[in-house]
């Protein structure tokens, strides 16, 4: 309003006053006695005393606005010298962040200069202003619980990137990360901090004292006899670290928690808020008085069901009060402390929100009575206050002062003109508005008043010494079983509490989310979806920067609630059209992946990058989908217009800043995720090596440029995503496998997406991590139990270690009544049940989608990876993170849920049209823990048998040219519990070690999979190219593997020996081990392939199986004398038991290669173990006494040489009868004595070879070929296994042609 005080006439909103008898025909306005009666009841004077009606002045409209100026003069003049300088203080009376010279460092500080948050090691910042005399007070709203040290400093102070607030003399500090004060040196002080508390600084420059205060609860003087005098004045200041956060409220707002005696660094807006009071109880005296019209008379009305309707009267009554109330609710201090005040006191009375229409009337009133850019203003600062509230209030018992705000957000949005505003233009852009979905957790359970709610703490306290829950479970005592169900019934308590907040913000997304908005223009959905995309975008494309995204544990909150939110709309869409999908058979249509209107960013497809996809398969879009690529688009795609995207940038940079932000200096915009929950998006970032570089402050914003190559968010409308007749809108381009049957409405499928997408963004980390409460009540309840077991057994004379286990156990006692109280929090807002039902609800989304997709054939190429990322993911949250509270197996469905997760593993982890190395290895890892778990592995062999065979083959693809180890590790899997002594979880020798996660996949008990064995037999037997090339690289991989671990155990052993004390670095320790367990395994696999089928080595009808058999017993002679021998380097190495190597040992490698001798030499027919024995024995590597030693046989010369060391023992098998059967172990003996004999027999019958007639290449064979053309000659062996991977000649390099055989002539 343009005319502010300066007479009636309005500028805009333009209210004719004609003359009193035009008043009651025309206008239907009340005669002038009503009338002045009327308005001397509605603005009475400020003692609220009315003079008698013969003294009052007659009122009306033509004089009221005098009136109404003298009314709010009144008091002015004893105001006014509040306004005053006050004395004690210097600088600014607005107090703000010095962001010019008084920082240290890299610092991020919000456009209103109140937030900042570190951008390096340690920045430090002070304010304005400062102080020198009286008692003065600033509050800090904590965003993030890290390293910040916060507290005053004088001007002398000098800070750097090691030093901060409270290191330097006259510069002191309280920080609750550590719990210590700060001043030089150091000491315990006060109670840890978390985010969204609030530290109240307190400075009594009288006294000499600095105190600090947390969420208004004084933590004591912290220092005394502070330097003051002259020249000694105080800022306030902070330090703190890579991306730590907070606001400051040095008073521009009303403060939280004042304290008697303490003013605000900068001076609340008396006189405004005076006035504003005024004007706020005239308004509530109008709302209050009716005008009986037919009676002539004032009437008291029920305030909660007021209604304008229209009354002139009224309304030009309240166009008066609005005249001078409209200006100061553009203020932050005024809307805080009187209109949302006035607001909450409405909801007050209870009851839904439903019941206070008056919150309604209200909103209409300032749509009808004030400027646009007023009202504008008025509700951005509202919904800001009411987020700030929300955020910073601390955890009461019943959640009272959460709810509170909540219902009055609820009651604001629900006005469907203000809810269109706040979407377009403040919600997501400005506030961070997802803060409103969180529910925080309390760090101090005392204070959040959990000891009343739970007043009964338990623990599960049946653990083996692995430190899981014992299987073996003992009958619980009384005692205990009463303490569980008194635990569980505060646990119920508890849930109820929060479902009531979680129902409140779940409504705030039903009105976000409404689409019937009877108002024009777009629907709020629409809004919601454009704001929610770019959301996202800042998300996804910011995954480096910490600063930008939006924290995990809000992210986890919005995810459940907008879960709940979309369920209601989408079973709520099907209630009206039946033969639409209900939400359990929910999905997203593979067309929203390519059509183009849905934006996935930069994010990676199945088939690499959406611009070569759009080449490579545009025939395919035409011909399945009847989608061209129009060939513009191509080229704009693979030729960036890089001029055009930096303009669009800085101009949609410069765009969203406000213009006051364009007056103090140019920023970088980045979204509303930093230290002030009401962040405007534009930040200043502050640099001490770089303030000369922003004088100019030209906008940075071109540095955030996100190119977007489909539809832009902010363009879409309700046309392009719901379609109309003829328009499919998001659904565009149906495949013909997709069946033509409605799912939901689009805008839906697009919530459905925006879901998915987040949970991978940053929910299942946030998941992972929350689990970590719940392993420390794990490991206390240990520590308590293995206490309590030392204090029964300590002896009565030893008090003084009786003592210091009492002073344990209560320690321990009070960290678990603690954590289990914490943990009963965690579990009911990230793992209850109704969580978990969505996270299983999520990931049978993702089966679904990724099940239509993969029918499309080649199109399937243009799926996000983040589908197959969230069903991995998801299922493993499922079964590690939710499993301690509630199991899986519960939930409906669960068994075909699994064996449907597991087709799409046994189908993709080898799917050509899948080109990303990182999700085909994600592929392979969730395969290979889907086989470590029985329950799991009986899902893999419920799939249909053409998808097990087609799995089984790709496994068995030669190992070259692919990563291969957590291939091998699957089959290995499938086998473990069949092999020769390969019934273990844990490697005999460290059971005695403290045992490693027992819930990790390497340490689940062994369940082999006979069916899948089989079909491995059936195609290695079937396949006559299969085999030879798959072994031939497992052999390749065997070779490198053990000769790479050779290699670094010479390298450790050199290391441990030299003189001068040095270290073995660990990585080269844990390199050396993972090599040596590639070779175990890669042997076990052999062993597979040998007993399940022999024949490859052994049926030498075989074009190859004489070559791979040599090969064989090559390979396992060599790991046997180097394993064997005595006194040599595996032995000294094992025996130096250093940390990373604990899985070396000599049993696991000695039993899987005595596995692959058994079944050459003993479970096999005459004619195999003839041939076996011939060719093992034929190897020149080959000595009986390594044989000898896997039973404790050693050479009579050895045992001289080693007769002083008695004390030594030898290995052998006949020690691990806990894992080795007797029938094994006699077998063993079997294949000792039958290579006794048979060696002797070679021995006695070999005659000796003249060294001319021996292979030129091995020196071990006689030469048995010849090479064409070049006549060249060598043994079989060496040339077969030769021209498996090279044709020219060992000699020559002249191309082989063929090889004969070659037998030496008699005569010669």
């Amino acid at each position: 309003m343009t005319s502010r005080g300066a007479g009636t006439a309005f500028s805009r909103k333009n209210y004719r006053l004609s003359t009193e008898p035009e008043k009651s025909k025309v206008t239907g306005i009340v005669n002038s006695r009503l009338l002045n009666d009327y308005l001397h009841r509605v603005f009475t004077s400020a003692d609220g005393n009315q003079p008698a009606a013969a003294y009052r002045k007659h009122l009306t409209f033509q004089n009221l606005q005098e009136h109404l100026e003298r009314l709010l003069a009144e008091e002015n003049g004893s105001e006014d010298s509040r306004d005053q300088v006050a004395e004690g203080r210097l600088g600014p009376s607005t107090v703000v962040l010095d962001h010019t010279s008084g920082f240290e460092g890299l610092l991020l500080v919000d456009d209103d200069l109140l937030g900042v948050i570190g951008h390096s090691n340690f920045g430090s910042i002070r304010a304005t202003t400062c102080v020198y005399k009286g008692k003065w007070i600033y509050e800090v709203l904590i965003s993030s619980q890290g390293l910040m040290q916060i507290g005053w400093c004088t001007l002398n102070c000098r800070f750097n990137q090691e030093e901060g607030v409270g290191d330097t003399p006259d510069s002191y500090a309280y920080d609750g990360n550590r719990v210590r004060k700060w001043n030089v040196t150091t000491t315990n002080y006060g109670k840890s901090w978390a985010a969204g508390d609030i530290v109240s600084c307190l400075i009594d420059l009288d006294e000499g004292t600095i105190a600090f205060c947390l969420n208004g609860i004084s933590l004591g003087t912290a220092f005394d006899n502070i330097t003051r005098g002259a020249g000694m004045a105080y800022f306030p200041a902070i330090s703190l670290s890579f991306k730590e956060s907070v606001a400051f409220n040095f008073g521009s707002r009303p403060l939280r928690y004042p304290v008697e005696g303490y003013r605000p660094l900068q001076d609340p807006p008396v006189a405004d808020l005076v006035k504003a009071r005024k004007l706020l109880g005239y308004l509530k005296n109008v709302i209050h008085i009716g005008i009986d019209v037919t009676e002539g008379k004032l009437v008291e009305k029920d305030t909660s069901m007021w209604q304008l309707q229209g009354e002139p009267t009224v309304l030009i009554t309240l166009a008066h009060i609005f005249n001078y109330f409209s200006p100061l609710m553009c203020k932050v201090y005024l809307v805080e402390d009187v209109l949302m005040t006035f607001l909450l006191s409405i909801l007050e009375r209870g009851g839904a929100v439903e019941a206070h229409p008056l919150i309604q009337q209200l909103l209409d009133l300032m749509w009808l009575l004030m400027e646009e850019y007023e009202v504008h203003e008025c509700l951005k600062q509202l919904l800001m206050s009411l987020l700030r509230a929300y955020r910073f209030s601390p955890i009461i018992p019943d959640l009272g002062l959460q709810i509170h705000y909540l219902r009055l957000t609820i009651a604001v949005l629900k006005h469907e003109k203000s809810r269109k505003y706040l979407l377009s233009n403040v919600l997501f852009d400005v506030l961070r508005s997802v803060v409103f979905f969180y529910i925080k957790s309390p760090l101090r359970v005392e204070e959040a008043g959990l000891q009343e709610l739970i007043p009964t703490t338990w623990w599960p306290n049946r653990f083996t010494k692995e430190g899981k829950e014992s299987k073996e479970v003992k009958e619980e005592s009384a005692e205990e079983r009463l303490r569980r169900r008194a635990y569980e019934r505060g646990c119920q308590r508890l849930k109820k509490r929060i479902e009531v907040v979680e129902g409140l913000q779940v409504q705030i997304l039903k009105l976000l989310l409404n689409n019937k908005d009877r108002g024009g223009g777009e629907a709020s959905r629409y809004i919601f979806l454009n704001k929610f995309r770019k959301f996202l975008q800042e998300n996804a494309s910011n995954r480096g920067n910490l600063a930008v995204l939006c924290p995990p544990e809000y992210m986890v909150c919005f995810l459940h609630r907008l879960i709940a939110a979309l369920r209601y709309f989408w079973d709520g869409h099907k209630a009206k059209t039946p033969a639409s999908l209900s939400s359990e058979e929910a999905y997203v249509p593979p067309q929203l992946f390519y059509n183009g209107k849905v934006d996935y960013f930069d994010l990676q497809r199945l088939g690499g990058l959406l611009s070569h996809l759009k080449k490579t398969l545009k025939d395919d879009l035409a011909a399945k989908a009847n989608i061209l690529i129009d060939p513009a688009e191509l080229q704009a795609v693979t030729m960036d217009d890089l001029d055009e995207d930096e303009e669009s940038a800085t101009s949609a940079a410069q765009s969203q800043r406000p213009s006051a932000a364009l007056a103090i200096g140019g920023a970088l915009a980045r979204p509303a995720w930093l230290s002030s929950p009401t962040l405007g998006r534009a930040n200043r970032f502050l640099s001490t090596a770089a303030v000369s570089l922003m004088n100019p402050r030209r906008p940075l914003g071109a540095l955030e440029k996100i190119k977007v190559l489909t539809l832009r968010a902010e363009q879409r409308t309700r046309e392009d995503i719901e379609g109309t007749h003829g328009n499919d809108g998001l659904l565009l381009g149906r495949p013909p496998e997709e069946p033509d049957q409605p799912i939901t409405e689009n805008s839906l499928l697009e919530v459905l997406d925006g879901i998915v997408m987040m949970y991978n963004l940053s929910v299942h980390q946030q998941l992972g991590k929350m689990v970590g409460v719940s392993d420390d009540v794990n490991e206390y309840a240990m520590a308590l139990k293995d206490t309590e077991e030392k204090i029964s057994r300590c002896p009565k004379r030893r008090r003084d270690i009786h003592e210091e286990l009492l002073k344990s156990q209560k320690v321990f006692s009070e960290k678990l009544n603690h954590l289990s109280r914490r943990l009963a929090w965690i579990n009911v807002t990230i793992y209850s049940k109704e969580k978990m039902q969505d996270i299983y609800w999520l990931l049978r989304v993702c089966i679904r989608t990724i099940e239509h997709g993969d029918r499309t054939g080649s199109l399937f190429a243009f799926m996000p990876e983040f589908y197959l990322s969230v069903a991995m993911n998801s299922y493993s949250a499922l079964k590690n993170y939710f499993s301690p509270v509630n199991s899986m197996e519960e939930l409906p469905g669960y068994e075909e849920t699994l064996m449907r997760l597991a087709a799409i593993l046994a189908k993709h982890f080898a799917d050509s049209r899948i080109v990303g190395t990182d999700i085909r290895d994600s592929l392979m890892q969730a395969l290979a823990s889907y086989v470590c778990y029985p329950h799991s592995l009986r899902a893999v062999e419920r799939i249909p048998e053409e998808q097990r065979i087609s799995m089984m083959k790709n496994l068995l693809a030669p190992y070259e040219q692919r990563p291969w180890a957590q291939t091998n590790w699957i089959l290995v899997r499938l086998w473990r519990g069949c092999g020769f002594g390969y019934r273990y979880t844990r490697l005999p020798h460290l059971l005695k070690t403290k045992p490693e996660d027992a819930s990790l996949p390497s340490l689940q008990k062994p369940c082999p999979s006979t069916l899948l064995q089989r079909h491995m037999a059936d195609l290695l037997r079937s396949d006559r190219d299969l085999a030879p090339s798959f072994l031939n690289s497992v052999l390749n991989q065997l070779n490198w593997a053990f000769s790479e671990f050779i290699g670094m155990i010479q390298e450790i052993q050199q290391a441990a020996e030299r003189l001068e004390r040095n270290f073995v670095d660990s990585r080269q320790l844990k390199v050396c081990a993972t090599c040596f367990d590639l070779s175990v395994s890669l042997l076990r696999v052999l062993e597979m392939t040998v007993t399940l089928a022999p024949e490859i080595f052994l049926d030498w009808n075989r074009p190859s199986s004489e070559l791979l058999l040599r090969r064989l017993a090559q390979l396992l002679n060599q790991v046997l004398n180097r394993v064997t021998a005595e006194r040599n380097l595996f032995d000294r190495v094992v025996n130096l038991r250093l940390p990373g190597l604990e899985s070396v040992d000599h049993y696991p490698i000695l039993v899987a290669v005595t596995g692959i001798l058994v079944r050459l030499l003993v479970d096999t027919d005459v004619q195999g173990t003839e041939r076996a024995t011939a060719v093992l024995l034929a190897d020149p590597c080959f000595q009986l006494r390594s044989i000898q030693y896997l039973l404790g046989h050693a050479e009579p010369s050895a045992l001289a040489a080693a007769a002083p060391a008695t004390d030594k023992r030898h290995f052998s098998l006949h020690t691990y009868t806990e894992y080795i059967s007797t029938e094994e172990l006699t077998k063993v003996e079997k294949m000792l004595n039958h290579l006794s004999e048979e060696s002797k027999q070679a021995a006695a019958t070999t005659l000796p070879t003249s060294e001319e007639d021996l292979c030129p290449i091995c020196y071990a064979h006689p030469i048995s070929a010849i090479f064409r053309p070049c006549s060249h000659k060598s043994c079989k062996a060496c040339i077969n296994q030769h021209l498996m991977n090279n044709k020219d000649c060992f000699f020559c390099k002249a191309t082989i042609t063929g090889v004969d055989d070659f037998t030496k002539p008699a005569s010669s």
